[in-house]
């Protein structure tokens, strides 16, 4: 089986040169006017465009930095013995997350998983947000509840999208993960996808999200950054109207895959 990271590049690669009748044999559904929707991989260029004019507009700000001199919450300390544990926990859930790739019946792939760790300065910001945020809280309680310092992203084409879902889904909980949330997406209009939580017998959180290759290479490569800026409270109200309309036209092109849109959410009491 190769590489996941191997396959990421390859299969980013293939997109690029791939031909426009390619493209539009991809995406061959029409509009209820009887016009050929323009495929995702088709807009793409302009989708880009569009951002990199955006930000013309709008230049990119530093964030500001989150001052722990102190640290009076005790998120430092926190947030360094959770990363510890983290750490510790993820090789045995990668490994079955990979073995599970390898086995899985529908032809699923795993996608940016070098990325499958959140860093410990992404950590100490989400962190002092929420305590900011919401009082009452411990940092160590904060920590507590963060399920993606661990995440993965699994692939699947679009007729294979709702049963390979189940499928991993199954072989999780054949290794004794514990789903205890599941968001469906799919009908959002700036957003697609299913993110799930999951909890190991250890009790270490972790995220699985699923996606078709338009919805991941979407939100991994085109509205990423629209998203950062969308969670960033000094955006402005008059950009937070562009960020959503940006999202709402790039996630116009996504198809969505048969039947994906009744996958229940889901959330187990006590969580």
């Amino acid at each position: 089986m190769p590489d996941p990271d191997e396959r990421g590049r390859a299969y980013e690669a293939m997109r690029a040169h791939a031909s426009a009748e390619m493209a539009e044999e991809a995406s061959p559904g029409r509009q209820p006017d009887g016009t050929v929707r323009p495929s995702y991989w088709n807009e793409v260029p302009r989708f880009l465009d569009m951002w990199a004019d955006h930000e013309k507009r709008w230049p990119p700000r530093s964030p500001a930095p989150v001052d722990h001199s102190d640290d009076p919450l005790g998120v430092d300390v926190a947030t360094a013995e959770a990363a510890s544990r983290t750490l510790e926990a993820e090789p045995r859930v990668s490994a079955d997350v990979q073995a599970i790739e390898r086995e899985n019946d529908h032809g699923g792939w795993l996608e940016g998983f070098k990325f499958r760790l959140k860093d410990e300065d992404s950590l100490k910001e989400k962190v002092t947000r929420k305590l900011e945020a919401e009082s009452g809280m411990t940092a160590v309680e904060t920590l507590h509840e963060v399920s993606d310092a661990i995440r993965y992203t699994y692939c699947f084409q679009l007729n294979a999208y709702v049963k390979g879902y189940y499928d991993i889904k199954e072989r999780l909980e054949s290794r004794g993960h514990e789903m205890w949330f599941s968001k469906n997406w799919w009908i959002h209009p700036e957003y697609k996808g299913i993110n799930t939580r999951w909890i190991t017998p250890d009790g270490q959180r972790f995220e699985v999200q699923f996606h078709t290759p338009e919805s991941f290479h979407a939100k991994h490569h085109v509205t990423h950054n629209a998203y950062e800026r969308i969670r960033d409270p000094t955006t402005s109200r008059r950009e937070l109207r562009e960020l959503h309309e940006f999202q709402k036209g790039v996630c116009s092109r996504i198809r969505v895959p048969d039947g994906a849109a009744d996958i229940p959410d889901f959330r187990k009491e006590g969580f």
